[in-house]
């Protein structure tokens, strides 16, 4: 390599780094997009109405919830996704927002709507003992938009929303 032009060998080490940095492997998969945050919004659709929720999925985000906040717009919310179906209980400890809460089915189905007061301790329970998401929304949502029990969860929504934050659908049962 004595005698090799020092230019032709720049422009070949610049080319193989420019190859290396395409976001390809060796085996020609392209590299997938970083999981989304826990303070992303997703459109997702509750009784045939899109509001935008934030996702609960860890337990600090769940314990966390939408405590100290201030600034939900009017479509703008939390959604718990548990794991299993279970019995649902919650408080508004350190909330200063008027919340409403829907208890959903695993199947999505609307069970049963309460509202959540500013910095109440009191545990709001659910009476059904089968119910996997919980959606927290501006107090008088669900009475203003007509979203009654029966009314359905966009479930392909929360599945999408659970990928795009690097969970997988099926932990879920979804």
């Amino acid at each position: 390599m004595k005698n090799a032009n020092p230019v032709l060998a720049l422009a070949v080490l610049a080319f193989w780094t420019a190859l290396a940095g395409c976001g390809q492997g060796h085996s020609g998969e392209t590299a997938l997009p970083a999981p989304k945050g826990a303070g992303e919004f997703f459109p997702i659709g509750v009784g045939g109405r899109t509001v935008r929720l934030q996702l609960a999925l860890q337990l600090p985000e769940m314990q966390r919830g939408l405590m100290e906040r201030r600034d939900l717009g009017p479509d703008d919310g939390m959604i718990f996704v548990y794991e299993r179906p279970q019995r649902l209980s919650f408080w508004m400890r350190n909330t200063p927002t008027p919340l409403d809460i829907g208890f959903f089915r695993p199947d999505g189905t609307l069970a049963e709507v309460y509202p959540l007061h500013p910095f109440d301790e009191t545990r709001v329970a659910s009476r059904g003992e089968e119910l996997q998401f919980a959606v927290e929304l501006n107090q008088g949502w669900f009475r203003e938009h007509g979203v009654r029990p029966g009314a359905r969860l966009d479930l392909a929504a929360v599945r999408a929303a659970l990928r795009a934050r690097g969970s997988d659908p099926r932990r879920y049962g979804l």
